[in-house]
């Protein structure tokens, strides 16, 4: 049962003590740990290490197991520290830094590091602690860089539904350039824009691989399915399952995509306007016309955007100025997969909502 507090206790108070008498715990497991280290009975039990003791014993992660049990092996190295630790001046986690370094770095002098201790929190000390260690021993440090790089890894599965599972690590060069990368395009588009964080990062994926850069797509499909009809198959793309019509019909407006229409006796056929995509010289117009996804409100710039036909080539409309706009990746996908309209009024473009929007995020009414 957890203790209740009573309704005038300074919260803050409360846990800044807390978090000292829990770091000064942390302190002596770290020691009792490698007392048992050194001992034989986490060999005699079956582990392949003191710290799987720990991990599997103590319910921890190995990360913790590990800090505990250097922080235990260089307490004689830091006894300044420990004092600082004690008197509430650093917390075990600046500890855990310190152990670390002291356990890479020859000649180790726990005094030229402290101040910084003593000054930043835990997460800013490490990143200082970084700049330390390149500056004393420069070549353990690239190598320890270079076993990072070594290290990268990037897999690719699909899902018994179809969608892709990533998974990965990249060194911290290319995974600092991915995140520059995203982090701008995984910003809110604006009030209406109530994807979670997560969302908004896959969102920015996929924007950022196929915005600038055309990605050579192929959708099979008959022409009964591009017109949604009833009874009509899926339409068919590599690395995929069946797609829905409406995303054949957004993938159809992107100039990016090959399109082969079948009949239904699987002889290829050609439909529509003699001029489908919005490309070459109307891609540039559009640029030069719209800036920007046309979308009521949203602003993605016109390099990461499609082009979108108000009245689909297939529904008789033409590929010109006057039928396209821009689209952001995000909001084709409303129009054409979440039901939402696009008209023409007085020359702006308008955004009608769905009676239904199959779990899509509603747009600006």
């Amino acid at each position: 049962m957890l203790q209740a507090l009573p309704e005038d206790t300074d919260l803050g108070l409360y846990l800044s003590c807390l978090r000292a008498a829990i770091d000064k715990m942390e302190l002596q497991f770290a020691a009792v740990a490698a007392d048992f280290a050194g001992a034989e009975q986490w060999d005699d039990e079956g582990a392949n290490s003191a710290a799987d003791w720990l991990r599997f014993h103590c319910h921890m992660t190995s990360g913790a197991a590990w800090n505990a049990l250097q922080v235990g092996k260089q307490l004689s190295k830091l006894p300044q520290s420990l004092e600082a630790l004690r008197q509430g001046e650093i917390g075990y986690a600046h500890l855990a830094t310190l152990a670390n370094t002291a356990d890479k770095v020859k000649g180790f002098e726990e005094s030229e590091l402290l101040p910084l201790a003593k000054e930043h929190s835990p997460g800013k000390f490490h990143y200082q602690v970084l700049h330390y260690r390149h500056a004393r021993e420069r070549q353990a440090y690239e190598r320890e860089q270079e076993d990072l790089f070594q290290a990268r890894s990037l897999n690719l599965s699909t899902a018994q539904d179809g969608c892709l599972l990533i998974s990965g690590v990249l060194d911290p060069v290319a995974g600092a350039a991915v995140r520059g990368a995203l982090e701008p395009l995984a910003r809110p588009s604006g009030e209406h824009d109530d994807r979670r964080r997560e969302q908004r990062l896959a969102d920015a994926l996929y924007e950022r691989v196929t915005g600038n850069t055309p990605v050579s797509l192929q959708v099979t499909a008959t022409v009964e399915t591009l017109r949604a009809l009833a009874g009509a198959a899926g339409g068919e793309m590599e690395f995929s399952l069946p797609l829905p019509a409406a995303t054949v019909q957004r993938l159809a407006c992107d100039s990016s995509v090959m399109r082969v229409l079948f009949e239904a006796d699987s002889l290829p056929v050609d439909v529509g306007r003699s001029r489908r995509l919005v490309d070459g010289g109307l891609r540039k117009a559009l640029a030069v016309r719209d800036k920007h996804c046309q979308w009521p409100g949203c602003e993605r710039p016109a390099s990461w955007c499609d082009g979108h036909h108000l009245v689909h080539w297939v529904d008789g409309g033409e590929t010109n100025l006057e039928n396209t706009v821009l689209l952001c990746k995000r909001h084709h996908r409303m129009v054409h997969e979440g039901g939402w309209k696009l008209i023409k009024v007085e020359g702006k473009i308008v955004s009608i909502a769905p009676t239904v929007t199959f779990g899509l995020p509603r747009g600006p009414d």
